[in-house]
């Protein structure tokens, strides 16, 4: 099992944001990016661009994050993507993802 778990927030062609969370962030925008993901909600929405990621201990308190996240407004997340654009940047960084 992963020490780091990400909840990330995907910018979608049509402007639109989708929140989800994995233990390997690079392989799971990948998976969103070439549309291999079954009945996702990205997959007709491409290409996505990673708009915030942030990290977490353990998984069920990444999955509590994104759910709420979700429940959030599109200002509400759009602030939370501008205040934490730097460290973003660095894990895009670190996990070789590319815009």
């Amino acid at each position: 099992m992963p020490d780091t778990f990400y909840v990330y927030i995907l910018q979608c062609a049509d402007g639109t944001y989708y929140t989800g969370y994995s233990g390997n962030l690079s392989r799971r925008i990948k998976q969103h990016q070439a549309g291999s993901i079954p009945r996702a909600y990205t997959k007709s929405r491409r290409p996505v661009k990673l708009a915030w990621a942030g990290e977490f201990d353990s998984k069920n308190t990444a999955r509590a994050y994104e759910k709420k996240i979700k429940n959030w407004s599109t200002q509400r997340k759009e602030g939370l993507i501008l205040e934490n654009q730097p460290r973003t940047e660095e894990i895009k960084s670190e996990q070789g993802i590319a815009d």
